[in-house]
């Protein structure tokens, strides 16, 4: 361990510099030798065991940021092929945000690489950011959904219908759906209504949307051309408009804010319904395979969770999923096959490691855990693999 010079010299201004430096090393040092534990929940059983998660945050990722710039609601984070990390903000959700760029990339040593977004030539750029996706050519696509305040009924929130794509560079190649067009309804082949995810499948070239504010469907397009291919709502069935009857004790046949949508390795497709707090899962043509509700043990005891969105472990088999979960605040790991909840971290707060209204994750090559929170949250944090 380093030796620390505890000699006091110089007046009080000089010594409170020190203490700050002595805190910032004693923090180098606690990374160091993993003592940034994370409170866990194992296996259904309230825990505040340290090591548990397997995760242990970097709060010295990502650098600062340039002068003058002010993340807002961070509403989507992604990795690139360079293993850079890509995130989505609102800049009109946060004074002092306005003059920041919505889309920014860091390397994997933190610092900015990318920064780019707002109107341009031959694309409409919304009012409200709502998720980011890159491919496998690492182009990023970006959508947009929700309004500032918030209301479902009103022009300001159903304005913002569409997902557009971009190269690396912030060079404009694609949009589905128009800005201003968000009441056409869950049958419409052109326009969204408040689209939430999005995910592309390489092998098909299609680009699978949860289209899940006013909609309630996934709706899958050509990811190049942007022609309609099909789509479908809970179960596998055709989604209809209006409101949703109840059912008794029966689950919902409809999604109810399918806020996620991601695909596996072996060909399934998953999709978070929030609304529902379920997680269902299907063929590519939409046939259903097989849901559950989100059952992982919460902070206050309480058995329940929201599904928000879904990424997969990087073993062959993705034989895990890791859930954000922005109405408990924490981070549930999944087992893949039975959706069964197996662990979970976080808990409600604004230090390294704490959460507050997590709304999306992302892996890179390595492992690492990228966390982004929105509402009062606006940041991304890092997690690294616990020794």
């Amino acid at each position: 361990m380093a030796s620390i010079n505890t000699q006091w010299i110089g007046n009080g201004r000089q010594m409170r510099r020190r203490v700050r430096w002595l805190v910032v090393v004693a923090g180098m040092l606690s990374v160091q030798v993993g003592l940034f534990p994370l409170p866990v929940v194992v296996a259904g059983e309230q825990s505040t065991a340290a090591d548990d998660a397997g995760y242990a945050v970097d709060p010295f990722w990502p650098q600062a940021l340039p002068t003058g710039w002010l993340f807002g609601n961070v509403v989507g984070v992604a990795t690139d092929s360079r293993d850079n990390v890509w995130i989505i903000h609102r800049p009109n959700s946060q004074r002092g945000a306005e003059a920041t760029p919505p889309v920014v990339a860091f390397s994997p040593d933190g610092a900015v690489v990318h920064s780019w977004g707002g109107p341009g030539d031959g694309y409409d750029w919304g009012t409200q950011t709502h998720g980011i996706y890159v491919d496998h050519d690492d182009n990023v696509w970006v959508g947009f959904g929700g309004g500032l305040p918030y209301d479902p009924t009103a022009r300001t929130t159903t304005n913002n219908a569409l997902v557009l794509k971009f190269t690396p560079a912030g060079e404009f190649l694609l949009q589905i759906g128009d800005f201003g067009e968000g009441t056409d309804g869950n049958d419409s082949t052109r326009f969204l209504g408040q689209p939430t995810d999005v995910w592309v499948d390489e092998d098909a070239n299609e680009v699978y949307i949860s289209d899940g504010y006013t909609n309630r469907r996934v709706v899958v397009f050509d990811a190049t051309t942007g022609d309609h291919r099909r789509h479908w709502g809970g179960y596998g069935e055709i989604p209809t408009d209006g409101d949703i009857a109840g059912s008794g004790d029966e689950l919902p046949r409809e999604f109810s804010t399918p806020h996620c949508v991601n695909g596996s390795s072996d060909g399934l497709v998953y999709v978070c319904d929030r609304g529902n707090r379920r997680i269902q899962v299907f063929n590519p043509d939409g046939t259903f395979v097989s849901e559950r509700v989100l059952d992982a043990t919460l902070v206050d005891g309480s058995v329940g969770g929201t599904p928000w969105d879904i990424e997969f472990s990087l073993d062959t088999d993705q034989s895990h999923l890791f859930v954000a979960d922005g109405g408990a605040h924490g981070v549930h790991i999944l087992e893949r096959a039975s959706l069964e909840v197996v662990r979970t971290f976080g808990r409600r707060g604004r230090w390294a490691g704490q959460f507050e209204s997590p709304h999306n994750l992302a892996l890179d090559s390595q492992g690492n855990l990228f966390v982004a929170e929105t509402l009062d949250g606006r940041r991304v944090q890092k997690f690294v693999r616990a020794p």
